[in-house]
């Protein structure tokens, strides 16, 4: 059914077109006339994400993304009855709960979203939802709490603790054998964020750091899914955040951001 889906989303045209024929004839009422038409998210990009867990549906010129919130690796956030359950490799402490239950998210996004007239920080809860189906969270614990050290110790090796709304990733995951699914230090498909834009890991396809990135993590070029086409995409930030670990998304959102919920 994913896959049809897809095949009448391309006959509908929206694969990869841009909104506009001539970028030089950009309207002068757009807010950001300096930036290049938006492009639409490569479709390609979809099949990264675990359909054990992720629904992508197309309507039109949006795009839904539903999810029941459960990884498809091993944690010890698991039930230890669960054959995904392992012992902590990397948290030395254990938040309350497990994975598990209700805990579905959904999120709408344009099919070739913007960058906005204005950033717009990001707020407790989801601001992105991952290829595993899990929920992306920025660099804060509650109203105006920092991850802190005794927080961190609470990460298992997906850089990702439990919570009230579940489980959750705030930061990169850790390169360890366990790893064989979530970005570390590379180019891979991270996520996409709830203003519909894609996010990437630390490096460029070729190997790279990127130079360019703008305050919020990102830029226009080419990603492993855009068939060389520019679109505009976030990296997670190569800066280590209390000294050993990497935020996933610690900055601004430069589209509209649309609720996930």
């Amino acid at each position: 059914m994913k896959h049809l889906k897809f095949a009448l989303f391309l006959l509908l045209g929206a694969c990869m077109v841009s909104c506009s024929s001539d970028s030089e004839g950009t309207d002068t009422t757009d807010d950001t006339p300096d930036t290049p038409d938006a492009v639409s998210t490569p479709l390609s990009a979809f099949d990264e994400f675990n359909p054990e867990a992720v629904t992508i549906s197309f309507d039109g010129d949006e795009i839904t993304i539903d999810s029941n919130g459960l990884p498809n690796h091993s944690s010890p956030y698991w039930e230890e009855t669960e054959a995904l359950y392992i012992e902590p490799v990397v948290a030395t402490r254990l938040t309350p709960g497990r994975i598990g239950g209700d805990r579905s998210f959904t999120v709408t996004v344009p099919a070739a979203p913007e960058i906005a007239a204005t950033s717009s920080a990001t707020g407790l809860g989801p601001i992105g939802i991952s290829v595993t189906g899990v929920p992306i969270f920025n660099d804060t614990e509650g109203p105006n709490i920092p991850l802190e050290e005794q927080i961190v110790e609470t990460f298992d090796y997906a850089g990702a603790h439990n919570g009230p709304s579940g489980y959750h990733y705030h930061v990169e995951s850790s390169d360890v054998p366990e790893n064989t699914v979530l970005s570390h230090d590379d180019d891979k498909l991270v996520g996409i964020m709830a203003d519909g834009f894609l996010i990437y890991g630390r490096r460029e396809m070729d190997g790279t750091y990127p130079t360019d990135l703008d305050e919020s993590g990102g830029h226009f070029g080419v990603t492993p899914h855009s068939n060389g086409v520019e679109v505009y995409h976030y990296h997670i930030i190569n800066e280590f955040y209390l000294g050993s670990i990497i935020a996933l998304f610690a900055v601004d959102l430069k589209g509209t951001p649309n609720s996930i919920m």
